[in-house]
Parts: structure tokens; sequence; C-alpha cells
């Protein structure tokens, strides 16, 4: 038996009331080589399938150095890390093992409250809230069809201060970030999931799978359901699935600390849509749709929300035109905020064209403005993007940077 076969035996063996559990043999457990490719990693998360059997959550990664990175692994045996620094072109590699009880600390992710509402916390400082079942409209003055779940609101910089609204006087449907389809045609009909005044369509929260906390990454699976109102009967249409992951990748490049111009907060939304039906869902050309962020009510007005897209479009030229990422700014507290959202390559029609509003704090990723377009039965929509929260102006060269992480994150290979 080899030294480090041997070691790595008498570690598992003095940490055998940690909670850490294995069905593998520990000779088997392999290093996790991490490629950077092409483009230096700061604050870069990633994740790879461990081998089967290995069923504990308390492990670690240690590299060469001796330096240990934290590792979370999650129900479905996904392990999720963060690369603090890695420059393009290297390989580090890391050795798995267990940490002892003594090692473990508490989430720094905390998610709480339930299905009408739960709050994601990053070490003790608000993030966001997802709306789920929320049976109560914030004024008397929103009539009771305007009301819905399935959307997050509000959402927090590193500093505190909220960027997003809710049920604004001007567009009482727009929420924080939410989904839903706005011109479509089903079984000769056609349901407008979006206005939702209109009384053709809703987008209904429908049930919360699934919420977890964590050191590295916690989030929430949850269902919601696209309704046509234009039948005597209401009709379920789309089936939705929201993956929504926070993760715990806040530093900035500078060394100015948590909540100062530089920092973020970075968390994903993964959507999946079914037909309920047999006949396919089409979404005629319309330039907006989809995926919406509606900012700060503060933000309203011509002169009061800066946009800036990846081809460095603004305002006053980047509707209708495409982007891998688009930041949307104003200023909140009399401090200047923003949040850059970021289009995954494998979206339909990626780059995605946008709708900018020109003269509200509104944005939205559309591919129908590209023409015509369909939801097929049996054939799910998907779309991912990404979300950096920050205080502050701006920093393409940084937002670029994350995008990459995102589309061409860094290679992992697991070696015996």
């Amino acid at each position: 038996m080899s030294k480090s076969i041997a070691a790595l035996l008498c570690l598992i063996t003095s940490v055998v009331g940690s909670g850490w559990r294995s069905e593998a043999q520990p000779e088997r457990l392999p290093t996790i080589a991490v490629d950077a490719g092409g483009a230096d990693r700061r604050e870069s998360v990633a994740h790879f399938t461990l081998p089967a059997g290995i069923s504990g959550v308390d492990l670690q990664l240690r590299d060469a150095a001796n330096d240990l990175t934290p590792l979370q692994v999650d129900e479905d045996g996904e392990g999720w890390f963060v690369v603090r620094h890695l420059m393009a072109g290297t390989t580090r590699r890391y050795r798995l093992e267990p940490t002892s009880a003594s090692g473990l600390r508490a989430p720094t992710i905390e998610v709480d409250g339930g299905a009408e509402a739960l709050q994601f916390w990053l070490d003790g400082r608000p993030v966001m809230r997802y709306v789920g079942g929320n049976r109560e409209l914030p004024r008397p003055d929103i009539e009771p069809i305007l009301l819905r779940g399935g959307y997050i609101h509000p959402i927090w910089t590193p500093s505190g201060r909220i960027i997003t609204d809710d049920y604004p006087p001007n567009h009482l449907h727009h929420h924080g970030i939410w989904t839903a389809w706005t011109k479509t045609a089903y079984e000769g009909r056609s349901p407008d999931f979006w206005n939702m005044g209109d009384r053709k369509g809703t987008v209904e929260f429908h049930t919360l799978d699934r919420r977890w906390s964590g050191n590295i990454v916690a989030g929430l699976r949850a269902e919601h359901r696209y309704v046509d109102l234009t039948t005597p009967e209401r009709k379920i249409v789309l089936a939705e699935r929201w993956t929504l992951r926070l993760y715990n990748a806040q530093h900035p490049d500078s060394s100015q600390g948590r909540g100062a111009e530089g920092s973020f907060f970075v968390f994903d939304l993964d959507i999946q849509q079914d037909l309920q039906g047999s006949a396919p869902l089409v979404l005629p050309e319309y330039h907006y749709g989809g995926v919406g962020f509606r900012g700060h009510r503060s933000w309203d007005g011509r002169a009061n929300t800066f946009f800036l897209t990846s081809e460095a479009k603004t305002r006053s030229n980047g509707h209708g035109t495409r982007a891998r990422w688009c930041h949307i700014g104003g200023r909140s507290d009399g401090k200047l905020t923003g949040i850059a959202i970021l289009g995954h390559p494998s979206n339909v029609r990626a780059p995605q064209p946008m709708r900018i509003h020109p003269t509200e704090p509104f944005f939205n990723f559309a591919p129908q403005q590209l023409g015509d377009m369909q939801i097929d039965p049996g054939t799910p929509y998907s779309a991912r993007y990404r979300f950096v929260v920050m205080d502050g102006p701006p920093d393409p060269a940084l937002i670029e940077r994350l995008w990459k992480d995102y589309a061409e994150p860094v290679g992992i290979r697991l070696e015996q």
C-alpha cells in the first residue's frame, strides 16, 4: 500500500464519528484536477459529480500547497466549490478528503421562511427574497386579478440597498425578477400570461419542491403554472420549474472588502417549461416576454436608469440588439447600484435580443424578437441566466470575465 493511501486510511479512521460516510473503498477516492482553460479565474463557481458511494457532505479539498478549499455535496451527488484564483492555462489538483467535525461550521448562506416567501442571507446580510404562494396584495388599490407568486423581490446589493420594485404603479404586473410570455397562440386562443390585468392569463405559484442552505451554495426548486383565462374554465398550459442558486462567490478583485464598490452577489436562475397539453404554444414575434427585470422605483424616468451591454450599447441604441450580458443600474438611497444579467450560450437564439425600455427601469431578454418560435409537446423550453448584483458603477471587464466563467466554466477531471 502506498504511503498516500495509508495516510488517507489513517485520516478516515480518525474521523469515523465526524458524520462522513463513504461506501467506496478509500483508495478509490479521486484527485480533482481543475483546468483554468484560456481565462484567468477568480471567484469561479465549479461543480462535479462525485463517484458513486460517497454520500457524506462533510468533505473538503486539499491542494499541493496544503491549502484547504471547502466542498459542499448536494442531494444529487454534485460537489460544489469556489476557485478563488487560477491563472489561465494552468491546472490545480486537489485531494478529496473528509473534514473533522470540529472543522465544520454553520452555513454561510441561509434560506429561511416557507412556501409563501423564502429569504436568502449571505454571512448575515440579506440578498434576495423569493415570493412563492403569497396571498396578499401590498396596496388596496391593486385588483385581485394582479396577485401572483413565483418571483424574486426584493434584491439587495452587498451594501444593503434594494434595487428592485414590486407592483410599480405604472406597470402593476412587474415584479423584481419574474417570468411570463406575452403574445401567444394556443389551441386557437391568445392567452397573455404577462399583462394579467387584461384577464387573459396568469402565472401562479404551485409548489416549493426543495430548499437548502450551505457554505458554498444555497437555493430552491419551485414550480409555477401558466394558466389560460380565455376559456370558460381555467386551463393550465405550462408547468414551469425554477432552480435558483446563490453562491458564496462574493469577494471583490479590489481589497476594499465586502460591501464596498467592486464586491458583488452572484446567483443563477435555471428555468424549464413543459407543455401540459397536446398542442404547441406558439410565441409570435414580439418585442418583450420571457424573463423580466424591474428596477427600483427611484430609477424611473429616462435619466435615472443606465444600461450597458456587452456590445457597448446603451439605453439610446441597445433595444433590439443582441448581447451576452446587460448591466442595469441607477441610484438607490443616493448611491449608484446595479445588476448585470448574463445569458447562457445554450439559451435559445443566444446571444439573445433585448427589450430595453426607453423611460422605465425595465429589461428583458426576448428571443421572440427574432421571429416566431414555439414550445412543442414533449420538448421542454429551457433558459439559464446568471445575475451579478453590485454597488458602484459597472465594470465591463469584470462582467465579461464573470460571463466567461459562466459560459465556459473551469474544466474538472477526476483522476485516481
